[in-house]
């Protein structure tokens, strides 16, 4: 494997310790709330001579590891529920495999102004909503209910293939207002949709060559072990931690966003 190929051969120590720690906490905030790219992808691009493609296709391939583990943590402990879950990963899946195609066509940039609404609406509705998600209130039941879930899955899939930043806590928070679903439930039920998502964007990756697998394997690592600790703190906390950090996450990517956007308008004027 070429240094190309693998993304370590000629990286400084302190560049790879950046990505672990990123990977660390990424992973951890990813289990909790979601969001974890806001932290891991900003250090992946300043690996020298990484294009922003491998960076993304890197990336995708680090949460993989971590959503996978927090799923998996999940199951074991607050066995959610399948019957809504699988389908979602499944549509999830599907949707994100063509968000990444899209995101071959469309600047992201077109889109973050709207992104950045949507997580100001959110946030609002979480913050003057104290009691939503404290307990798991189902709105609707049989071909509805999985009919909605399916909806939530496509929508959310399609974003995380062609953005990405807070796929997680969208799909939370969907399933909190539109399913009525505590957070706890909830996140337990995104990481498994998550994971699927991180699949189809990476499968549409993975035949371009994009992907650097040293270092993602590298971040997978990091990944896992934030992944486990970060699924454990929420199990043990509760759901009014999870909507805690939940509102610090989500004003993070409106912050980052903004910042994001403020910049591109200045380099275009």
């Amino acid at each position: 494997m070429s240094g190309l190929e693998s993304g370590l051969d000629g990286l400084q120590p302190a560049t790879i310790i950046l990505v672990v720690v990123a990977g660390l906490c990424a992973g951890w905030v990813g289990a909790v709330v979601g969001g974890g790219g806001l932290i891991q992808l900003p250090p992946l691009l300043l690996v020298p001579g990484i294009s922003p493609v491998q960076a993304l296709a890197t990336n995708k391939m680090g949460s993989i590891f971590g959503t996978t583990t927090s799923a998996v943590t999940y199951f074991r402990r607050a066995w959610p529920d399948l019957k809504t879950a699988l389908p979602m990963a499944g549509v999830a899946l599907a949707g994100s495999f063509c968000g990444a195609i899209v995101a071959t066509a469309l600047p992201a940039e077109v889109f973050k102004p709207v992104i950045i609404a949507a997580l100001a609406a959110v946030a609002v509705f979480t913050a003057l909503r104290p009691t939503a998600g404290t307990l798991t209130r189902l709105r609707h039941s049989g071909a509805r209910h999985f009919g909605t879930a399916a909806g939530i899955g496509l929508v959310i899939g399609f974003y995380d293939g062609l953005i990405g930043p807070g796929t997680g806590s969208f799909l939370i928070i969907a399933m909190v207002a539109l399913l009525g679903y505590s957070f706890l439930a909830a996140s337990a039920k995104a990481k498994i949709v998550n994971m699927a998502t991180n699949l189809g964007a990476l499968l549409f990756f993975l035949p371009n060559g994009a992907l650097l697998w040293g270092l993602g394997l590298v971040l997978g690592a990091a990944n896992m072990a934030g992944g486990y600790l970060g699924a454990r703190t929420a199990l043990s906390r509760g759901s009014g931690f999870v909507r805690l950090v939940f509102l610090l996450v989500v004003a993070a990517l409106i912050l980052k966003l903004g910042y994001d956007v403020l910049q591109e308008n200045r380099a275009g004027s």
